[in-house]
């Protein structure tokens, strides 16, 4: 059998299995510079699924390929048989002993989530040492693959150094158990795995004997030595440890199904140190000092990496860091904060007389501490593409060398990357010497690939040279595992085939990858797509753009590197179709793949702008534009969807929603006038058949519309007309203010006017939000444009939005669709109404409370949009500023997003998605606690989650008359 009936078999026998294109578009990629195209994707749900699929593709003759959270750096998680997401089901952590300080995983647990999971079980007192940078989305099954270590290696090493035992699934199909000593069969009661067991374990004795001065020799010299297989463990020294030879072997020999790991007590005190150095040399040669001050943590980041973070997210993005153009982060831990103290000065101390340390500073605040880990923590995207538009790329990304020649060894590597006329951006783990550098090849062209093999092949020479290892923690992968012979003797790599041929005669695990490799520049995912021009309504061009030749398309879409953020379980707010599905499809990333195969025509999307894949994977996007601040690389999902969609239904039927919701302005212009008899329609058994014949759900109650007009009687007695030429702000009152909350308008101009301010009011310009978010970008612009030149007045008059949707489709998408002076100079005028409260306080105005005091305490819901354009924290920074000190906040999207939440197909989906945050923020709260809802969208989500709650806008919250008056 062919195609996808080919897997019929294991259908049958109850596994999940996908073989659709736009499956496999998803999961053509990992982290990594490569693509190839899986044969199909299987979810299995518990072991049995795991031996069925193993067993029909040893039969079929197909590979198989284990992946956890596709954050592979190095292609390790590609394959072109069948991948395994252990992600989606196989994710439970089974025990947790706190007695035995062990806990038993599934590999698909995400191990930032498996961190929090120890220490709730264990009262905060222990934890699972690895944490990778990309913990957060990251599974385990990966860090036992590569041997993974992270930011804290430097005190508690490896993955291999806390793995117990694993439960695996050998190429056969056969259970076994390989611990610290032994291997054997998971079932006492399998003969057939019993005997598998004592077969390989009497062949890996035979291979350990025949090799013992080459593994003694050449492997496990430094501590990052990660490349290869990890064979030193089956010296008799180190007691047959099968289960850490097979760990960082990258799914080549077996399929874990389980992890025992061991785990660590957390440190009573700790406290982060921030130095600033010159340049990378001389921070990498201060690393032998601190290292006698026993850290638990020393990280290192460049300059690229912080004015990307800045240049992406704003300067307050980043906590204060002490003068340099090279940053070391070092982390001491104690048994109180006066011990730690007292060695951080001291070790300042030293430092300063070793004459190369610009300035260092303390950081005792959590929240910088945090601030400045996550641009640590964002490094290998926010270096993916620089603010001068340039691009760089993994490849040479892991090497490693021991501590004390670290120095040397980026004073050679900076001279190389000159050779080859390459930029290096660096960031990674100093005090294990292994360093993260990604580098601006041309992997587009034949020339750039030609010259990132030479440039590889050369870096491979020099870290051998140093006595270092092509891979300190990634893996080998099809990035590195052609280059092995440069580092290992023809000894070493025979004892690794050998190592391989015995778990996998048939070389069906994960082939290509240490054994066997490809050259680096096959595969390559950049490689071979047209040169085709993609017209668009945005201006998808990014600022500083070296690339001018590269369709601005195909560039936005590429901006995708896989690091997989949009799977964070926690945290920010992307992605939250994810979060509430968590299939690959509904992530940031899984898009972005498909629209990367549509650009490239040959692969498995061939339709351009009418394929069905593309409309299929973005139709659980919410346009919550969330992922273009909390994606390191800034893709922007929700406009490629808008993009998408008014091409994909030119010429076409839309979905009834579109023409609803997507319309809704010019319906409420019609509707204002009849508001009682609509109004009465919608609150009837009428009211259901209306949603129904509009695509809407039934199940959410639709807004009540308000009477045309009728923010204008809101308006203060003390305002004589809606314009006025002396006033020094423009207060826009938008659609779905004057539509549905006109009291919000009345609120807002007596908040301005009691801060001091003329106020005119303007409710003459629209900003095409509805038709944006449907697709429909032929109006849109023609909206748009008419707004910029009714607002277009000659001034530099702050123009403030009541709705932060509005206020964000101003200042975002006007300039990006309509491509005149004037709609860049209305973008730049307007403000969200918090963050005209913000500026306001820092102008020195305190609000006047109705009651004399500000709340005790307030709950908010920044509205995504808001979150996206004008900053994460804009909404706390503008309750802070009037003096709010309690505020609770619920950080994620509420699940309506303007029109998602109430199409009907999408009405399961939204709820699910206000489950992650909304939800739980709300049953916090008390019924007497002020719950702030800017946005209008998120305001309708708190009515069906709880119909009682009394809900603000910020204006509300700070008008001086509550009731008007």
């Amino acid at each position: 059998m062919t195609g996808p009936d080919r897997f019929e078999p294991l259908r049958s026998l109850g596994v999940e299995i996908d073989a659709g294109t736009r499956r496999l578009s998803e999961y053509s990629y990992d982290a990594s510079n490569y693509h190839q195209r899986p044969a199909a994707v299987v979810f299995p749900r518990n072991v049995d699924d795991v031996v069925a699929t193993v067993r029909f593709c040893a039969a079929a003759s197909l590979p198989v390929t284990s992946r956890g959270g596709g954050t592979s750096m190095a292609g390790n998680a590609l394959g072109t048989g069948v991948v395994m997401d252990f992600s989606r089901y196989m994710n439970l952590v089974v025990s947790v002993n706190p007695d035995e300080l062990t806990a038993v995983v599934e590999p698909g647990r995400v191990i930032g989530s498996l961190q929090e999971d120890i220490q709730q079980s264990t009262g905060g007192r222990f934890t699972f040492a690895p944490d990778p940078s990309s913990k957060s989305r990251a599974a385990l099954g990966g860090a036992v693959g590569n041997d993974a270590c992270g930011n804290h290696s430097v005190r508690y090493g490896r993955t291999s150094d806390h793995v117990i035992a694993l439960d695996v699934v050998t190429a056969s199909g056969h259970r076994l158990t390989a611990t610290d000593s032994e291997l054997l069969a998971t079932d006492p009661d399998d003969d057939g795995a019993a005997r598998e067991a004592s077969r390989l374990e009497a062949e890996l004795r035979g291979l350990a004997s025949a090799h013992l001065s080459d593994f003694r020799l050449e492997l496990g010299r430094i501590p990052r030595q990660v490349s290869g297989y990890h064979l030193s463990h089956l010296l008799p020294e180190n007691g047959f440890n099968v289960a850490r030879s097979l760990v960082g072997s990258e799914g080549t020999c077996a399929v874990v199904v389980a992890v025992a790991v061991r785990l660590v007590p957390v440190p009573p005190s700790t406290l982060l140190l921030t130095l600033g150095y010159a340049n990378v040399v001389d921070a990498a040669r201060d690393v032998m000092t601190i290292l006698d001050f026993h850290p638990a943590a020393i990280e290192g980041i460049d300059e690229a990496i912080v004015d990307t973070m800045r240049a992406r997210r704003g300067m307050d993005s980043v906590a204060d860091l002490p003068e340099g153009k090279a940053w070391l982060y070092v982390e001491l831990d104690g048994d109180t904060a006066d011990e730690v103290s007292a060695k951080s000065h001291e070790l300042l101390a030293r430092l300063e007389r070793n004459g190369r340390l610009l300035e260092g500073r303390p950081v005792p605040n959590v929240a910088e501490r945090a601030s400045l880990w996550r641009v640590r923590e964002d490094g290998a995207g926010l270096s993916a593409r620089l603010p001068s538009g340039e691009q760089s790329w993994p490849g040479w990304e892991d090497s490693a060398v021991a501590p004390e020649n670290l120095a040397d060894y980026l004073e050679d590597f900076l001279k190389l990357l000159d050779t080859h006329q390459l930029k290096g951006i660096l960031y990674g783990h100093f005090g294990a010497g292994c360093m993260h550098v990604r580098v601006t090849f041309d992997l587009r062209s034949v020339e750039g690939r030609a010259i990132m093999a030479a440039f590889v092949h050369d870096a491979a020479e020099l870290v051998v040279r140093h006595g270092g290892s092509l891979s300190g923690e990634h893996g080998d992968g099809r990035s590195r595992s052609a280059l092995l012979p440069l580092m290992y003797s023809l000894q070493v790599m025979n004892a690794f085939s050998a190592f391989k041929s015995i778990w996998d005669p048939a070389a069906l695990l994960n082939p290509g990858s240490i054994t066997a490799p490809q050259k680096v520049t096959d595969n390559l995912a950049l490689q071979g797509v047209p040169d085709r021009e993609w017209r668009t309504s945005f201006d998808l061009r990014p600022t500083g753009s070296s690339n001018l030749e590269l369709d601005p398309f195909v560039d936005a879409v590429q901006g995708c590197v896989g690091i997989g953020k949009c799977r964070n379980e926690t945290g920010g707010v992307m992605c939250p179709s994810y979060r509430a599905t968590g299939d690959e499809r509904d992530s940031t990333r899984g898009r972005a793949r498909v629209l990367q195969d549509m650009v490239s025509g040959s692969r498995t999307v061939a339709q351009g702008w009418k394929s069905r894949d593309v409309r299929d994977v973005l139709d659980l996007c919410l346009s919550c534009k969330a992922c273009s601040t909390d994606c390191p690389v800034g893709v922007d999902m929700a406009t490629y969807k808008s993009e998408f969609f008014d091409h994909y239904y030119r010429h076409r039927i839309r979905p009834l929603s579109h023409y609803s919701l997507g319309w809704l302005p010019r319906w409420l212009a019609v509707v204002g006038h009849v508001t009682p008899l609509v109004n009465a329609i919608l609150g009837s058994p009428l009211g259901k058949l209306a949603a129904r014949a509009a695509g809407l759900t039934t199940r959410r109650q639709l807004p009540r519309f308000a009477p045309a007009g009728a923010w204008r009687k809101e308006m203060s007695t003390t305002t004589e007309a809606t314009r006025s030429p002396a006033a020094d702000i423009v207060l826009l009152v938008d659609t779905f203010t004057k539509g549905f909350r006109p009291q919000v308008a009345g609120a807002a101009e007596r908040v301005l006017a009691g801060a001091g301010h003329r106020v005119e009011c303007s409710a003459d310009a629209c900003c095409g939000l509805t038709w944006i978010s449907t697709g429909q970008l032929g109006t849109a612009k023609k909206v748009l444009a008419k707004a910029a030149e009714t607002l277009d007045d000659g001034t530099d008059r702050p123009i403030i939005v009541i709705e932060p949707s509005c206020a964000a489709a101003f200042r975002k998408d006007l300039p990006e669709l309509v491509h005149t002076p004037a709609a860049t100079r209305v973008a730049a005028r307007i403000r969200s109404f918090a963050t005209a409260i913000t500026e306001l306080s820092a102008a020195g105005w305190t609000p006047q409370w109705s009651g004399g005091n500000p709340p005790s305490a307030v709950t908010v819901q920044t509205h995504c949009h808001e979150y996206s354009t004008f900053g994460a924290a804009v909404q706390k920074r503008a309750l802070t500023a009037v003096g709010v000190e309690n505020i609770r906040e619920a950080t994620g999207c509420c699940g309506v997003a303007g029109n998602f939440g109430f199409e009907a197909e999408h009405y399961e989906v939204s709820m699910a998605v206000a489950k992650h945050a909304l939800a739980p923020a709300l049953t916090a709260t008390g019924q007497n606690t002020p719950v702030l809802v800017d946005g209008f969208s998120c305001q309708m989500q708190v009515q069906q989650l709880d119909a009682a709650r009394h809900t603000l806008h910020l204006a509300e919250l700070l008008d001086p008359q509550p009731d008007g008056q």
